[in-house]
């Protein structure tokens, strides 16, 4: 992997002797430059750097406020600062460390000392950012289906919950969708799981390629899905339900299940709504509208008023050829 650094010196000598040393070192792959703090910021702005060495006294913007506005912004705090400088007072040390600094160098340094430091506080980043992605990763496991890959179902509590109260704040619009896949234990039973596994991931696939990037599909239990539509009506949930349904019915699966055709029942609940005042009632409108879908043939959109009916005029099921 690549790495950069920059180095903020106002002295072209002292730049040009750090990045000698640097470059002996192999320590980076690609070396910027800067006189003071403002076009050091400008390097920042204009691409990725993995270090920087900064001296204390600059003209412009001198070191301890170019470290302040980088430990500001949220996108750079993580970059390693070392900070240079001629004066050795303690005060300023202790300022700088305090101030996001990863080290202080007294000038004139010692080339092998400033090298060895640097090297030290590389191995600590790649360590943190090793430690950042093994975080990253375990937070996505812990709300994401390891089947379908949508997210599960305590994300989606928490992100209904959220959501809830921000369209209650505003007065706004939200809308939930419950997805049943028809007869799914019937594809169970005569392919086995493992064909049954890749029906629902392919329906998963259907589902997140019919929502925009900010709904949440999700994996609500077994052969349900649920997706959650943050300022949408009831009207627009329907016609989402109905993407997702004319889509899945096209669905092209793979031997042995290549004839197999595939049709969802589903149930649509939106507010604002007089008789939803809380995420269970939300939840229990949308489910009685499922069940309605399902009672009422299967392959259809039902919503929790009854009075928006979308009927596929057709049944589901592994016997179903296309």
């Amino acid at each position: 992997m690549a790495t950069s650094i920059l180095v903020v010196e106002d002295s072209r000598v002292t730049r040009a002797q750090i990045i000698a040393e640097l470059r002996k070192a192999a320590l980076f792959d690609s070396y910027y430059e800067a006189v003071d703090g403002v076009e050091g910021l400008k390097v920042l702005a204009a691409g990725a750097i993995d270090f920087i060495v900064c001296d204390l006294m600059m003209p412009n913007m001198d070191g301890l406020t170019f470290l302040e506005v980088v430990k500001g912004k949220t996108e750079l705090r993580d970059i390693p600062i070392v900070m240079l400088s001629a004066q050795e007072e303690s005060a300023l040390k202790i300022k700088a460390l305090h101030g996001g600094a990863s080290d202080y160098i007294t000038k004139p340094f010692n080339p092998g000392e400033l090298v060895a430091r640097i090297m030290v506080h590389l191995k600590v980043k790649a360590l943190q950012d090793e430690m950042r992605k093994a975080n990253e990763l375990l937070k996505e496991l812990s709300i994401t289906d390891h089947l379908t890959h949508l997210y599960n179902r305590r994300y989606m509590m928490d992100m209904l919950e959220m959501e809830f109260e921000r369209a209650r704040r505003n007065k706004g619009n939200l809308c939930l969708i419950l997805i049943d896949v028809d007869h799914f234990k019937l594809v169970n039973d005569t392919y086995g799981h493992q064909q049954g596994d890749i029906v629902l991931a392919a329906v998963a696939e259907v589902i997140q390629a019919e929502i925009r990037c900010y709904d949440k599909g999700v994996r609500y239990g077994g052969e349900e899905f649920a997706v959650i539509l943050p300022g949408n009506s009831l009207q627009d949930g329907v016609a989402v339900a109905e993407r997702v349904r004319q889509a899945v019915l096209s669905i092209a699966f793979p031997s042995p299940i290549e004839y197999l055709s595939i049709t969802i029942s589903q149930g649509v609940a939106a507010l604002p709504s007089t008789s939803i005042d809380s995420i269970n009632a939300l939840i229990r409108a949308t489910d009685e509208a499922l069940y309605r879908a399902k009672h009422n043939g299967r392959n259809r959109v039902e919503t929790m008023t009854g009075s928006k009916v979308l009927d596929g005029g057709s049944k589901a099921g592994p016997e179903n050829a296309r």
